[in-house]
């Protein structure tokens, strides 16, 4: 698998595995085969949240990763978390998770939407400061049974952040202390325009891929030499999934494509791209 540095020292291979899914859409029997066919296949760059698998994520990744430490690249983030709805639903959730495949099956516009209300519900956005971010990256490094993240993110704010200069100066401490090697931003497309006046504070941004023609060229002008972490790759472009992912990275060649990959013979054919 070809490897690439977002940040001086850490080598992360090219396509990425993303874990939103794990114990959300996806139940642990599958997340677990997917994630050891992802480390057959020379994935080592795994992406999560506080908020993934309503808040189960984190712990049930850190197991699978036990004892391959320094050969993987973690990424968490901070911003948004479980709430104590998706604490009391935590024991339905085989239930409900059933029921969603069977609509996506008859009616798979009506699942995404019902899946996104649901999603909506079970999360809190956090306020965006130092304490905040401090408290929530302890609370990863727990669930990962970790003492450090590779790459910690911030994770999606809904507004401009009022004190970027605390945050950062966070941020270098936290890398003073070890327990994180590189900081940056997630967000969508769409909330771009709210942090344009800070984006350069951060070491990398993790983005989904362009959804127009137009907005496509855009980003490349302006991060197609830059370190990032693109995902949704395939967006509305209707290649095929060897082809978005070819012409992905070769125009954003310091980026790491980031793929929520849960088939065996996609997560297959997907890293058979990047050898």
């Amino acid at each position: 698998m070809k490897r690439i540095e977002l940040v001086k020292g850490i080598s992360s291979s090219v396509l990425g595995f993303g874990c939103a899914p794990v114990l959300g859409a996806v139940d642990a029997q599958t997340a677990r085969r997917a994630i050891d066919c992802a480390l057959d296949n020379e994935i080592n760059h795994f992406d999560l949240a506080r908020s993934y698998g309503y808040g189960e994520a984190e712990h049930f990744v850190g197991k699978m990763l036990k004892g391959k430490r320094h050969d993987v690249v973690i990424t968490s983030k901070f911003g948004i978390t479980a709430n104590w709805k998706a604490r009391l639903l935590r024991p339905a959730k085989p239930i409900l998770r059933a029921v969603l495949n069977m609509v996506k099956k008859q009616k798979p516009g009506i699942a995404q939407v019902k899946n996104k209300n649901i999603a909506g519900s079970l999360h809190n956005h956090l306020p965006i400061n130092a304490k905040a971010m401090r408290l929530s990256l302890e609370k990863s490094l727990k669930a990962l049974n970790t003492d450090y993240l590779d790459y910690f993110l911030l994770h999606e704010p809904l507004e401009t952040i009022a004190d970027i200069d605390e945050l950062a100066a966070a941020a270098q401490m936290l890398q003073q202390e070890g327990k994180i090697r590189a900081w940056g931003l997630s967000f969508m497309q769409t909330q771009q325009p709210l942090h344009n006046s800070y984006l350069d504070r951060f070491d990398l941004l993790q983005f989904n891929r362009p959804q127009t023609e137009s907005e496509y060229r855009r980003v490349y002008t302006e991060r197609g030499q830059s370190s990032n972490i693109i995902f949704s790759p395939f967006g509305l472009s209707g290649l095929k999934a060897d082809v978005a992912l070819r012409s992905l990275s070769g125009d954003f060649q310091r980026s790491v494509i980031l793929c929520s990959m849960f088939n065996e013979q996609h997560i297959i054919e997907n890293a058979a791209v990047f050898r």
